[in-house]
């Protein structure tokens, strides 16, 4: 027995790699994206560490060039359902009852190999599948996973370190057990990076998932599920079932070993697990902890002391980023009628010349939106503006799903502060402006708080660095994650941990050590060295 008192220490965030012509890591990648795109994978659900084909299949096609199918998934009903939740609960107890560093090794360890072995096959699969150019790609599925599973140690020894004080004649601990049961992990398509946090954080703690990734990631996330196993992932700590949302829910939720959720997605999906939690809760042997991000309407509030360019240049990063598909994304703007003269015609001119294709084609900036029904939801908001008298489209509003998902970066400007692209989440390459007179900011800044019913990131800019304090305290419940001169996107683990409250989530901050605390159970546990043997006070004799 190894009785040594061992610690991560904090680690530094993995790099990002330039993929200039002709360097390595662009060669391995440009040979991969050809690898993958000249095959048809097969990809089964993983239950119990074994390979299980349903044969109710679905496709996995590109999202900027739908006609071309790269995988085929086979998707869960309920008999693999239960399949996955005894699997779950048959590796807890010995996952649980691990030695916690020998856990993390095993995340650490992943890290490396995505860092290393698989980086092309994360940045290709993710590109593939999720159409994100190389940067995007980059910084999503190879360094915040990896930043994900290293900090995540760090920050585990945070957590069982903090220990009571003893006293005299008695010694008190603190005893952090993995959850009694299950953590259904539900994954959105936008990020890798959180399909992996989302189980990855409870199962360190020692609780074991079942993860249900969106079917528009199911790519890199199966290879992600392939990597897990290689790092040394024992059977059944996670079971990988691709599933309708409607047919995982109604079984999960109806276990009696349901533990917890881990989701992020939208508000609706999220509220409707929370009731059927709540409609099922005599069943449970302990009340589920249900841990949320569902999305956010992210402003940017410009001063009146702002430098111009740097609002413009931030403003279309933060928009239009991967085709403004970030729960983080900036999708509102409020701007002085002082600047807008001078910001008007540079964010027009910027967001005209961005250029948009084909992931293959490392020049474009902009790519194509996840899927049809995306892409069908945010045209209706361009439509709308198009016929509204409160609303004009200034850049952008054109479309095509001819070939791919395309939609052209769209701004928007407004006279109504509370217009529907003002209020609503897209998700997709659209940014509302209002434009407020100088006198007014006041009343701007109100109306920045309440208008969405979201709370997720926003920023300032500003040059007045007291009038930004100002308004970073009048908006601090309008975002989870605040930003002073700096678009209100790109959260870094471990050094901004991430999530929102109101209508953004529970606001349980990935990246950080909040979110690990919510996946064990402390137990205090008191010994008492010579215990009393007389029932009188003393002040009785």
């Amino acid at each position: 027995m190894n009785n040594s008192i061992f610690s991560f220490k904090e680690t530094k965030n993995e790099s990002i790699l330039n993929y200039h012509k002709g360097s390595k890591e662009r060669i391995e990648l440009e040979k991969e994206l050809k690898n993958q795109l000249n095959s048809v994978i097969e990809i089964p659900l993983i239950i119990g560490g074994k390979e299980v084909k349903t044969g109710n299949l679905g496709e996995v096609s590109l999202p900027h060039n739908h006609k071309k199918v790269i995988a085929k998934y086979h998707i869960a009903g309920e008999s693999e359902i239960k399949m996955a939740i005894e699997a779950a609960m048959n590796a807890h107890k010995v996952w649980s009852e691990l030695t916690w560093t020998v856990r993390a090794s095993i995340l650490l360890k992943a890290a490396e190999l995505i860092s290393t072995k698989y980086r092309a096959v994360l940045n290709a699969s993710t590109m593939l599948g999720q159409s994100k150019n190389i940067y995007q790609a980059e910084i999503d599925s190879v360094c915040e996973t990896v930043d994900f599973l290293r900090y995540n140690a760090s920050f585990a020894t945070k957590v069982y370190k903090k220990q009571p004080k003893s006293d005299f004649n008695q010694v008190n601990k603190m005893e952090y057990r993995a959850l009694e049961g299950f953590v259904l992990a539900i994954s959105p398509f936008n990020f890798t990076a959180i399909a992996s946090n989302l189980n990855m954080s409870p199962v360190l703690m020692g609780n074991t998932t079942l993860w249900k990734p969106a079917t528009t990631s199911i790519l890199s996330n199966y290879y992600l599920m392939k990597i897990f196993m290689e790092a040394g992932l024992p059977d059944g700590v996670i079971n990988f079932i691709p599933a309708k949302g409607s047919v995982i829910g109604k079984t999960v939720l109806a276990s009696e070993d349901l533990a917890g959720i881990h989701f992020t997605g939208s508000n609706g999906t999220f509220n409707s697990l929370w009731r059927g939690v709540g409609e099922n809760l005599s069943k449970y042997k302990s009340y589920p902890r249900l841990v949320g991000e569902t999305g956010g309407k992210d402003f940017i509030f410009v001063h009146p002391s702002a430098n111009v360019r740097e609002v413009v240049i931030n403003s279309i990063k933060g928009a239009f980023e991967y085709q403004g598909q970030k729960c983080s994304a900036a999708s509102r703007m409020y701007v002085p009628k002082s600047l807008w003269k001078e910001i008007k015609p540079e964010i027009i001119r910027i967001t005209d010349e961005l250029k948009m294709g084909d992931v293959t084609d490392f020049n474009n900036f902009i790519n194509a939106v996840i899927d049809e029904d995306s892409f069908d939801n945010i045209v209706r908001y361009i439509e709308h503006a198009k016929e509204s008298k409160e609303a004009e489209i200034i850049a952008g509003g054109t479309y095509d799903k001819s070939k791919g998902f395309y939609i052209r970066p769209t701004i928007i400007e407004t006279s109504n502060p509370r217009y529907k692209s003002m209020k609503e989440e897209i998700f997709g390459p659209v940014l509302t402006i209002y434009v407020y007179e100088d006198s007014d900011l006041n009343e701007a800044i109100e109306l920045c708080d309440t208008t969405s019913p979201y709370g997720l990131t926003g920023a300032v800019f500003a040059k007045d660095r007291v009038a930004a304090s100002i308004i970073c305290d009048k908006l601090k419940y309008a975002a989870g994650n605040f930003y002073i001169n700096d678009k209100p996107t790109g959260a870094v683990v471990g050094l901004q941990p991430f999530g929102g409250s109101r209508g953004s989530g529970t606001n349980d901050k990935a990246g950080g050590e909040f979110n690990l605390i919510r996946w064990v159970s402390p137990r205090t546990i008191k010994e008492t060295f010579v215990p009393a043997t007389e029932y009188k006070y003393d002040y009785m004799d």
